[in-house]
């Protein structure tokens, strides 16, 4: 290489263009996502979730046509995953849980379906009672 190449290749080295685009190509990698930190009641409300859709299936099941617990489950998801699609994803799975566990169970209303649904509603209104005691407003 010649002086006059050399030169001309310092030259360009120490301009900022050279800098700029060596330190572009340096610049670390974004960090990863953070996974957002579930609330202290999740697991308290994924049972209640789950209750809901028990409550609803053993509802329809013996009473007919009782459409408000699936409501109460629509009014929890809009009110606690607001822009958080995982966490309304872990709720809703919870609640077809609940439902599919006694569809697979009763195919009919028995006073054992009877039963479950009145412990299940009670359980609910205890869990209802706990996280709203402990962790409301």
């Amino acid at each position: 290489m010649s002086f006059f190449r050399f030169a001309i290749v310092c030259a360009f080295a120490a301009t900022p263009f050279f800098a700029m685009a060596a330190a572009e190509a340096e610049q670390p990698a974004p960090p990863a996502p953070v996974e957002e930190k579930p609330a202290p009641y999740d697991l308290k409300l994924q049972r209640f979730a789950e209750i809901l859709g028990s409550v609803h299936y053993l509802r329809n099941l013996c009473a007919k046509h009782d459409a408000s617990w699936r409501q109460a489950m629509g009014s929890l998801l809009e009110e606690e995953t607001k822009g958080e699609p995982k966490r309304a994803a872990q709720l809703t799975a919870a609640f077809n849980r609940g439902y599919r566990s006694f569809a697979a169970t009763y195919a009919r209303c028995t006073q054992q379906a009877v039963n479950a649904e009145n412990r299940y509603r009670a359980e609910g209104a205890t869990l209802a009672a706990e996280i709203t005691a402990r962790f409301g407003n």
